[in-house]
């Protein structure tokens, strides 16, 4: 049990010694790979005598101290060494079977090529190391392998020197003149086809980049390519960060846990976040695509230059390059779009970790499992504190604050502290209660009350928190943006109120009516907001209001209220109704030909049902499910004739925001009528591209229309060996509303696409049916969560990390009945008892349990 105790920040301590240089040298050969590692120890600690270093899985051949076998031991996956030296030289010997590493960490295989993830302790799987982010060496890397089946030999830096050596085999060498923690360590070997470039940068040197990727896939690499030179003009425009290294590569590999990552000049990216072409991938792939080659670009500087002190330091990095890549799609895309969609993220999914077993502050205080803690929360919310500071400091603040952060910090490994001090004093705007969102847990609510009276205004907020364990509950430094609008649609003010105090009143004077007020617009802090509002209000915002992201809020609120007010009086035994200010409100957006097309999207694709149940505390999930189907149906039919009209108008615009447009209306005209298969039939029969494909695809799966089996088939036989798609088809199978869909899933894991070995295919089935398929995952029989149950037994075998993302539905089950609630316990036993289960599940179960 010694594995499963939990490490806290109050106990961080520098390491006795460090590594300031780090030799490698790999014999790939299957079954086994040599490495050696010779590392220059330095003594930290005078009193230090023994030097203990992470290992897992590996086999330990010999160890030696300023070449000398050196007295050690190996205990609990740690070595330990006798080393009673100021400066010592260590050579350790391992060796590894990356082909049987299912756990996709450290050095292992994807489809026949050798590639790394280290973060966050993977490091340790390939040689024993002081596998922590305060360690920071400079890497020098050679690599063996056979010449013709790893052509390719790829590591961290700049290429050195290459050759053949004996046997058919040959060797690169590769340095990195950038102290780096072993996380960002990287090495791939294999064969790919491979996109060249340049990028010139503005101080005039030319930097080569390089895109690898599976053979035949070639010309699905050139929107990765433009994606990062266009990233790295806007990081030198907006940043003022120009890259420092001679060469920039990036390797798709198919069996990736994560996303991508940042490695030192060599990104391995998840190929979901490579490949595309107009005939595979979609609008929003391109944007994801471009999406995540600027977060890991970006990187380079906030997260490689200045990386963390330790592991409960992750948000320094990660929450503070997803605002940067926020910015990026925001400056080179539609800012209001990637506004909404950031807010549906922390909306629909840090909120309910929030409410959850896994709460904690975007800085964690303990962790188990370290891979646990790559969350929304620490992602996102993270995001989104840095966001309010951008708000309170301004623009020129804000990279000022920057710029003093990288002169005072380049080259170390430092904190959250450490950012928010540099932001303080470049703009001497104090921070200091501001920093309580790094450390206090739960979702913040803010309630509003109003009063008009004599031509004054006045709004008053009160904030509260949730009890979550450890946390203080003291009052929020929270940035709260709102906008007065007069009955005509003018504006009448704008403007961010510094709302610090547990209640404030804000006044506005001069007023000649009651203003109808828009609330935290742009979503200024990530809060819940407690306020009645009423139809009237909400139309009216939908239709003046001056921020389009607050359109979108009004038109969420809308739907929103329409419903519980149908869930309402289903439990009152009433009859369900719409309003006509409701049906009304939406149909002025769909034939609004001032909006962006994409925007009208966004406001049509109303709140799924997990999004309304994070509106509230308890759910009669039936009622609600029954409830948004009528008021989806309703606004359908209400608006049949103006979503066919806008439907043609938009079929033929090749642009993604008209592509959007249109497949919204394509499902709710199939919504309100099913004579409107038609066009779903049309539509896919006619595409010329995998947006309007799978647009139609989706509408009659979603709506199992009569076609539903014609085209699933039609669909599956075309792209049964292209994987990226045939994981958009087995979504589509995990959500639909079917009695067997279960059964369904059971069969589809023997289909010739899928494997379990492979955590894209494992999320595209069973981690779509467990997140997105509400309706049937939390069926009352419970079948839902013991299919999940012995899946995530096969997987806490095979894959642990997978396990523990896809886990995440079953443990968030407090605002459903009891009976539900009940068998979900029974699940969670059911995995705690297991005698091999992995810290990754053992964290969030017991949690859950407790």
């Amino acid at each position: 049990m010694s594995e499963l105790q939990a490490k806290y920040l109050k106990d961080y301590q520098q390491s006795d010694f460090t590594i300031n240089h780090l030799s490698l040298d790999f014999q790939l050969n299957i079954p086994t790979t040599k490495v050696v590692a010779i590392s220059q120890v330095e003594r930290q600690s005078k009193q230090a005598t023994e030097l203990v270093l992470d290992g897992e899985d590996l086999d330990l051949v010999s160890v030696k101290v300023n070449s000398q076998p050196a007295s050690h031991q190996v205990k609990d996956k740690q070595l330990y060494i006798q080393a009673d030296l100021d400066n010592f030289e260590l050579e350790i010997i391992t060796h590894i079977k990356p082909a049987e590493n299912t756990a996709l960490e450290g050095l292992y295989m994807s489809d026949g090529a050798y590639c790394t993830q280290c973060e966050a302790e993977g490091f340790r799987r390939i040689t024993y190391y002081l596998d922590r982010p305060d360690v920071l060496a400079k890497f020098d890397v050679r690599v063996e392998a056979d010449k013709t089946e790893f052509p390719f030999l790829l590591s961290n830096g700049n290429l050195i020197s290459s050759g053949d050596a004996v046997n058919g085999r040959h060797f690169a060498t590769w340095q990195d003149p950038f102290p780096k923690p072993s996380y960002l360590f990287a090495l791939v070997a294999g064969d790919f086809d491979l996109l060249e470039d340049q990028f010139t940068t503005r101080s005039g040197r030319d930097v080569k980049l390089q895109v690898f990727v599976d053979k035949g896939n070639l010309h699905k690499a050139h929107h990765a390519m433009a994606s990062l030179k266009k990233s790295m003009k806007w990081d030198e425009d907006r940043f003022d960060l120009e890259y420092d290294l001679d060469i920039y590569m990036i390797v798709a590999v198919d069996f990736f846990n994560m996303g991508a990552m940042e490695n030192k000049g060599l990104n391995v990216f998840n190929t979901k976040y490579v490949l595309a072409d107009k005939e595979s991938a979609t609008d929003d792939d391109y944007h994801g695509i471009e999406s995540v080659i600027g977060h890991e670009y970006f990187h380079n500087w906030t997260g490689n230059r200045v990386t963390c002190r330790d592991w409960f330091q992750l948000s320094l990095k990660e929450g503070l390059t997803v605002f940067r890549d926020q910015e990026f799609s925001s400056d080179v895309g539609s800012r209001p779009v990637n506004r909404i969609q950031a807010i549906q993220v922390i909306r629909n999914h840090q909120f309910a970790e929030d409410a959850g077993p896994m709460a904690h502050p975007i800085r964690p205080e303990s962790v188990i499992e370290m891979n646990n803690f790559y969350t929304v929360t620490v992602y996102n919310k993270g995001a989104e504190v840095i966001r309010m500071m951008h708000t309170l400091l301004g623009e020129k603040n804000f990279q000022a604050g920057m710029k003093l952060y990288f002169e005072r910090h380049d080259g170390q490994a430092v904190t959250c502290d450490d950012f928010v001090s540099a932001m303080e004093d470049a703009s001497g705007v104090d921070l200091q209660q501001f920093r309580l969102w790094y450390s206090q847990a739960g979702t913040p609510s803010v309630a509003v009350s109003e009063n008009f009276e004599d031509g004054q205004y006045q709004l008053t907020l009160t904030q509260s928190r949730p009890t979550v364990a450890g946390n203080n509950d003291l009052p929020m430094h929270i940035p709260f943006d709102v906008e007065l609008i007069d009955l005509d649609g003018k504006s009448i003010t704008s403007k961010v109120l510094n709302f610090t105090e547990r209640q404030q009143t804000f006044t506005f004077d001069g007023l000649t009516q009651k203003p109808v007020v828009s609330l935290l617009q742009d979503f200024s802090a990530p809060v819940k907001l407690e306020y009645q509002y009423e139809d009237e209000h909400l139309a009216h915002l939908m239709r003046y209001a001056s921020s389009e992201v607050a359109r979108w809020e009004a038109s969420v609120s809308l739907f929103s209220k329409s419903v519980w007010d149908n869930v309402k009086a289903l439990v009152a035994g009433k009859s369900m109704q719409l309003s006509d200010i409701v049906k009304d409100a939406f149909k002025g957006v769909i034939l609004d030909e001032k909006l962006d097309e994409e925007l009208i999207a966004e406001i049509m694709s109303v709140p799924s049902i997990s999004a309304l149940v994070e509106q509230t505390e308890s759910v009669d999930l039936d009622s609600l499910i029954t409830a948004r189907s009528f008021v989806k149906d309703e606004l359908a039919l209400a608006c049949e004739d103006e979503v066919v009209a806008r439907y043609h108008t938009s079929k033929d615009k090749d642009i993604a925001s008209a592509r959007a447009l249109k497949n919204e209306c394509l499902s709710w005209a199939c919504v309100a009528n099913e004579e409107h298969e038609a066009l779903v039939n049309a539509q896919y029969e006619s595409a010329t591209n995998m947006t309007d494909s799978l647009g139609a695809l989706k509408v009659a799966s979603d709506l199992n229309l009569s076609n539903r089996e014609s085209l699933m088939t039609h669909f599956e036989n075309r792209w049964v060996d292209t994987p990226l798609v045939m994981d958009k088809w087995f979504t589509l199978q995990a959500i639909q509303d079917s009695e067997q869909v279960i059964d369904k899933i059971k069969a589809l894991t023997s289909h010739k696409a899928f494997s379990f070995n492979n955590p894209n295919r494992v999320r595209s089935l069973i981690g779509s049916f467990a997140a997105g398929n509400i309706k049937h995952f939390h069926k009352s029989d419970g079948s839902g969560y013991q299919y999940l149950t012995d899946i995530l037994k096969k997987m806490n075998i095979i894959n642990p990390q997978v396990a523990a993302r896809i886990i995440t539905p079953l443990i968030q089950f407090s605002k459903f009945d009891l009976a539900r609630q009940q068998k979900i316990k029974e699940s969670l036993q059911e995995l705690i008892e297991l005698p091999d289960l992995s810290k990754d599940l053992y964290e969030k179960v017991s949690r859950a349990l407790s």
